[in-house]
């Protein structure tokens, strides 16, 4: 994962852009244009708006692109969860940490866009990819293979997202997934998510990688 991280200050606040994790969403423009305009230069100015202003937009950055620093320092969302969207990314929002196959810390995060179509130049991180390359996968997903529960327990955990060489991201902790055709399952599975984009059960791997030769 390659950082390209750029700051703009204002007396009560710093504001971190990381251009590598942006994907364009438009939250931030569309939430709070006076202080994000890419039709200015510098197009972030935060002495636009009132530092809660901008912490609140800045929540709105489903990817994590950015981030505040300055003021009261951002927590995780009460309940992490996992939203798949179609023909796109997987959106992650609360205590998040990801890992490799060692088990080794490469990012710990609030928010996180995590490709699904493979072809990122930024694994494991979205880079907009899949709409060059035309990436089909709807949103539904099928509940079995997440043992559904839903004990009531919202208190934060970490969800742990450990990348395999070569091969899918093994979800540990407790989370919610969301779909855009509003399925909604609470679960503490550990389920391995598809990270080659061929796999016929998506969101969830099927062992294509192996045959398609995914590598990352």
């Amino acid at each position: 994962m390659e950082k390209d991280i750029q700051t703009y200050e204002s007396e009560e606040l710093t504001i971190e852009f990381d251009k590598n994790r942006c994907i364009h969403s438009a939250e931030c423009v569309n939430n709070l244009n006076e202080v994000f305009d890419p039709q200015k230069k510098p197009w972030i100015q935060p002495e636009e708006a009132s530092a809660q202003k901008i912490k609140e937009t800045v929540h709105h950055c489903p990817t994590g692109a950015l981030h505040y620093s300055g003021a009261e320092e951002e927590k995780p969302a009460r309940e992490n969860t996992i939203t798949v969207v179609p023909d796109g990314p997987l959106y992650l929002r609360g205590n998040i940490e990801i890992q490799n196959a060692e088990g080794e810390t490469v990012l710990e995060d609030t928010r996180v866009a995590l490709c699904r179509c493979g072809a990122s130049e930024n694994k494991p991180l979205c880079d907009n990819s899949h709409e060059q390359i035309d990436f089909n996968a709807e949103a539904g997903f099928d509940e079995a293979k997440l043992n559904p529960t839903d004990d009531g327990d919202t208190s934060p955990k970490k969800l742990i997202v450990k990348l395999m060489d070569d091969g899918p991201m093994l979800l540990e902790g407790t989370y919610r997934v969301h779909s855009i055709a509003n399925q909604a399952v609470n679960s503490s599975k550990n389920v391995a998510l598809c990270r080659c984009g061929e796999s016929s059960g998506k969101p969830f791997c099927d062992g294509t990688h192996k045959d398609v030769g995914f590598e990352a």
